[in-house]
């Protein structure tokens, strides 16, 4: 497979917030900002990638009937092991993040892609789809929280982008704002596709 080709998968082809819609919980609860979206993005990311590579390892040696508690051992050795590096070097986004860096363990995506991909392809196949899948996730909640934080503070990344006269909308940064912010850039995409698919 073309690891160029798996990535760009990752990134639009099936991205797995605008296109597969799973993963919701952390795109919706951590998009207040910029910094909160790019850098649960990450976080995913790294453990996505290193869970595919060691999952696509093991994948011949594990037997049917514990496939899943397996998985669930590595990913959650990696979450921990990101969560150790995130309170050591970032603490005030592993604050902000909370209890999302925990839950990444049972992230849909990442038990997704251990399951379909990882579990059925090599090693360097496995890395490309963690970084394309985790690169996906880490562009749309990028997007979201920018959407977010600048209607919702006139700000991107603590900068004053509007003009003070411009109406802050307080919706924008509480939960309902997610649902509106998501909607909106999924219509926006899927308009895209279309007309590229025409």
């Amino acid at each position: 497979m073309n690891p160029v080709k798996i990535v760009k998968n990752g990134i639009f082809d099936e991205n797995p917030t605008f296109v597969q819609v799973i993963g919701m919980c952390p795109t919706l609860a951590v998009t207040t900002s910029v910094e909160n979206g790019i850098g649960m993005g990450l976080a995913t990311t790294a453990v996505l990638t290193c869970s595919n590579i060691v999952i696509s390892l093991i994948r011949k040696f594990v037997p049917d009937q514990v496939r899943i508690p397996c998985y669930i051992v590595v990913i959650a050795s990696f979450v921990t092991m990101v969560q150790m590096l995130l309170k050591a070097f970032v603490p005030a986004l592993n604050a902000s993040l909370g209890m999302f860096i925990p839950l990444i363990v049972v992230n849909c995506i990442i038990l997704a892609r251990a399951e379909a991909f990882a579990g059925k392809n090599g090693c360097i196949a496995s890395l490309f789809d963690g970084i394309g899948m985790g690169l996906g996730f880490t562009v749309a909640l990028g997007l979201i929280g920018c959407v977010r934080e600048l209607l919702g503070g006139g700000s991107i990344l603590g900068l004053a982008i509007l003009p003070e006269a411009f109406p802050k909308t307080l919706l924008m940064i509480l939960p309902p704002g997610a649902f509106f912010t998501l909607a909106l850039l999924m219509v926006i995409i899927n308009c895209i596709r279309n007309r590229k698919s025409n």
